[in-house]
């Protein structure tokens, strides 16, 4: 899962994905989110559960989309939300891609040893 050579667009991309999770609001959907996975949430749900008003709800799970950070599906008449737990370990391993790289003190895979 290292990175070492990342490219610039790289780097703008994953600088996206943080940004689109800067907001309380939108790390309380992932980490939400995450807590239901592989289920899901429909927006209701997500709205009844964080307090969100739905306008401002769509609004963030719009973001979170955008970035491939969630995923949603529709069910009939609802939209069912999931975290992509594919997209939040690459993420993940791009923080961690360079630990301890400089003094080699610990392997970064034994950091990183998630969602397998």
């Amino acid at each position: 899962m290292s990175h070492p050579t990342l490219s610039e667009d790289h780097v703008a991309r994953f600088a996206d994905m943080f940004a689109a999770m800067g907001t309380e609001a939108r790390l309380r959907i992932v980490r939400l989110l995450l807590q239901a996975h592989p289920d899901g949430m429909t927006v209701g749900e997500i709205g009844s559960e964080l307090g969100i008003p739905g306008s401002t709800l769509s609004h963030h799970l719009d973001k979170l989309k955008n970035e491939s950070l969630v995923n949603v599906k529709r069910e009939s008449t609802y939209l069912r939300y999931t975290a992509n737990t594919e997209t939040l370990q690459e993420l993940l391993g791009f923080l961690y891609a360079e630990c301890c790289t400089r003094n080699r003190a610990i392997a970064p895979e034994t950091l990183i040893n998630i969602g397998s």
